[in-house]
């Protein structure tokens, strides 16, 4: 059975989210409200996934995730939030955060992140990738956005054609076949009027200086 771990100071928020799951799984849920508790804790069992609150006082969900990480290194850990840690997603990443999701989000879309981290799979905000990228990538895909007709799925390609990824490692980020990633690419490709990833790189680079 799941061993999930609910950290979050406000227990209105921590026991909803714990209720919530329990109904829709058959996971076993852990809820804590502070920082002590849980140290006391990992030092006895460790956790299938750790969901954190990232605000939390005297010791946030950053701090908490490093004090976890130095007990058990593979510890799954997702962070949730009502506020913009864009600038911070590089060190998320470097520290091991597997995923970051909205307070806002629906409770579907924290059971699709929650099954993707145990699944082995980082999840992060298409906006929050957008906006911590940098600035000549993400103004460039911006604009790509707003003057071509792209659809979700292919500015996520996008964004990861802007990152240097291969078709394979774009399939494994994005959930999709091989084959359907060079579909897109193909329609990204008659999109922006070019034959190759190097071009598309090269015309979302220019958008953030002109227009098509």
């Amino acid at each position: 059975m799941i061993q999930l771990l609910i950290v979050d100071d406000h227990p209105m928020v921590g026991l909803g989210t714990k209720n919530i799951l329990e109904e829709v799984t058959d996971y076993h849920i852990t809820y804590l409200s502070n920082w002590q508790q849980v140290i006391q804790d990992i030092k006895k069992k460790s956790f299938d996934l750790y969901l954190l609150d990232i605000n939390m006082p005297n010791c946030s969900g950053i701090e908490l995730s490093k004090k976890i990480l130095l007990t058990h290194s593979d510890a799954k850990i997702i962070l949730y939030t009502g506020f913009d840690y864009s600038c911070q997603l590089n060190t998320l990443i470097e520290l091991g955060i597997c995923g970051i999701i909205s307070k806002s989000a629906s409770y579907q879309e924290l059971m699709i992140n929650i099954q993707a981290v145990l699944n082995g799979y980082v999840m992060i905000p298409r906006e929050m990738l957008i906006r911590s990228l940098p600035s000549n990538i993400s103004q460039g895909l911006l604009v790509a956005e707003q003057q071509q007709e792209f659809s979700q799925k292919e500015m996520e390609i996008l964004e990861s054609l802007a990152k240097g990824a291969s078709n394979k490692e774009i399939a494994d980020e994005l959930f999709m076949s091989i084959r359907a990633v060079e579909y897109n690419l193909t329609k990204i490709y008659k999109k922006l009027c070019v034959n190759s990833r190097s071009e598309a790189v090269a015309k979302i680079l220019n958008n953030s200086r002109t227009q098509f």
